[in-house]
């Protein structure tokens, strides 16, 4: 009898490592954009609020040296203003209003990292911040501020060398995730060099070609307990395996499917809110 006790509990706690390790995160690019101005204040609260898991933002800076949240080289399209970050204080630049999806100046606001993190604390919403490589020492100033260093995420497309290079001190104090270019010769090798010298918390993996070995078996990435970071937006991230053709053409099967069982437990997506419904349904995010 307590050999059958013990065969039942074993089995059990088994299956609950299995549904463990095969839940997949979400990530919300640019926030909830869809409802709120890109890379605003109401964009990452509402990504919170909806459950996501993280939330993607891009960084800039102002004249003054203060780290804003903003995606292109210039503040034109998705503000009522012109010129770059840098050409502006931050006095300056707050006053412009972003647009929302149609176009239309909202009152929403140019944030700042300090804003977003702090409105983010203690969700347990990691941050991952993109466009962030020029501006690592002072993301992490103000992380350790915040006291959010925990929950960011930094990430660039460089070789474990180049990054060792130019941020000797902060490897081992951040939580980072490389970026990979599937469809280059060298990839598998960025790839291994990283795992010899770190635990990167995931691995980007971009491909506009869906033939690498790399996503045919990458469990040499998730054994060390690192996630594979994989892109379910625009399709020239992902070879045409995109949201639009989860959402809008209604096929799973070529799309998030696809993704998943090529070695996804990260899927950064533009449709956070369908994508959390699709996973839940299949007992794939809580």
């Amino acid at each position: 009898m307590k050999k059958l006790i013990f065969t039942a509990l074993l089995l059990q706690a088994l299956t609950s490592i299995t549904i463990a390790q095969n839940k997949v995160m979400v990530a919300a690019h640019r926030g909830d954009w869809r409802n709120a101005p890109e890379n605003s204040l109401w964009a990452f609260k509402n990504a919170a609020a909806m459950g996501v898991d993280i939330v993607e933002l891009d960084l800039g800076k102002t004249k003054d040296g203060v780290i804003v949240i903003m995606h292109d080289r210039t503040i034109d399209r998705t503000t009522n203003g012109n010129g770059k970050p840098s050409d502006f204080t931050f006095e300056e630049i707050e006053k412009f209003g972003l647009r929302n999806g149609l176009g239309r100046v909202t009152n929403n606001h140019i944030p700042t990292l300090k804003e977003v993190m702090l409105a983010l604390k203690g969700t347990g919403v990691k941050v991952n911040l993109d466009k962030s490589y020029d501006y690592y020492h002072e993301a992490f100033a103000i992380l350790q501020e915040t006291g959010t260093l925990n929950q960011a995420i930094f990430k660039a497309e460089a070789t474990y060398a180049e990054l060792k290079e130019k941020y000797p001190e902060l490897i081992g104090r951040i939580t980072y995730m490389p970026i990979v270019n599937l469809d280059k010769p060298d990839a598998k090798q960025i790839i291994t060099d990283y795992l010899k010298n770190m635990k990167p918390y995931a691995f980007e993996l971009n491909f506009k070609q869906d033939t690498s070995s790399i996503l045919a078996d990458n469990k040499f990435i998730t054994k060390t307990g690192s996630k594979v970071w994989l892109n379910s937006l625009w399709a020239s991230l992902n070879a045409g395996h995109d949201d639009d053709k989860a959402v809008e053409e209604g096929n799973k099967k070529d799309s998030w499917d696809w993704l998943i069982a090529h070695g996804a437990t990260i899927l950064q997506t533009d449709r956070p809110k369908q994508m959390l419904e699709y996973l839940k349904a299949k007992k794939l995010h809580q």
